[in-house]
Order: structure tokens, then sequence, then C-alpha cells
């Protein structure tokens, strides 16, 4: 007979260079009913860095969910995305790509390395809240996802 672990709060990592975009994101993530420890990371050099727990994220908790924008300095999101999935340690976290990109070839490529979900960011702060807790909702409510060890 197995035990099943239910987690009380779940992890969200946002990884986004504008800063507007973060709080939005934050906002709309901390006014939804899904208790949530939110961190941000602002590219995707320190995106890795905290995946890694590498420096000064040594003690960083692994996230149950990444919000991944595309189009970042250092190192973009699709980088960031193909690192990940290749990554044996990491590959199992749900990424979801929250961008402004709406490009067809974004969309095929980023599935084609492995997101599990493309969402293009809306403009308008309530569409944008509303999309925000929608995923949220969607990933810790309805999807069953992998204890981390």
């Amino acid at each position: 007979m197995s035990t099943q672990i239910h987690r009380i709060s779940f992890r969200i990592l946002i990884v986004d260079d504008d800063p507007v975009d973060v709080r939005l994101t934050m906002e709309a993530l901390r006014e939804s009913k899904v208790v949530a420890n939110i961190e941000s990371v602002h590219d995707g050099m320190e995106a890795l860095a905290f995946l890694r727990r590498e420096g000064e994220y040594s003690q960083a908790m692994r996230p149950d969910l990444i919000l991944l924008d595309l189009n970042m300095p250092r190192k973009d999101g699709r980088e960031v995305l193909s690192e990940i999935k290749a990554d044996p340690e990491l590959r199992r976290i749900p990424v979801v790509i929250l961008t402004t990109s709406k490009a067809d070839q974004d969309v095929i490529q980023t599935y084609d390395l492995g997101a599990n979900a493309y969402v293009v960011k809306p403009v308008d702060l309530d569409q944008l809240t509303s999309i925000v807790q929608k995923i949220e909702d969607f990933w810790f409510t309805i999807v069953k996802l992998p204890l981390d060890e």
C-alpha cells in the first residue's frame, strides 16, 4: 500500500526579464485560491543556477512549475528550456512558456524542445490575471505532478 503525500503549497519559478510582467504575474498568482511560494529570476543564466542550486541559489527549493519567458538577455528561454528538458534532474518540471511572442515558429520550436504549454501574454491586466490564475489552477488542482525526492 502506498502513502500519498499532499503538498499544502506549491512552488512556482517565474523566469522573465521584465520587472513589470514579473510583478503582474506574481500579483495574479497571489490572488488565486492556490497557495504558492513564488520565486523569480531575471534571465536564463539565473534560472539554470536556481534550478541547479548553484551559488547564491544553493538553498533554492525545486519548483513544481516554471513560467518561462522566451526573449531574455544572456540566455533566452529556448536555450533554458532545452537545458531543462535535457537534464534528468530537471526534465519532469512542467514548463509553461508565458511570452508576448505569437510567432508560429516559436510555438513549434518550444513544443519540439519539450514545453508543456505555450501561452501568449495578453496586454490587458485583467486578461493576464485570468490567464495566470487558470494556468495555476490547471497545474495545481487538475494535474497530478511528480513529487520531488
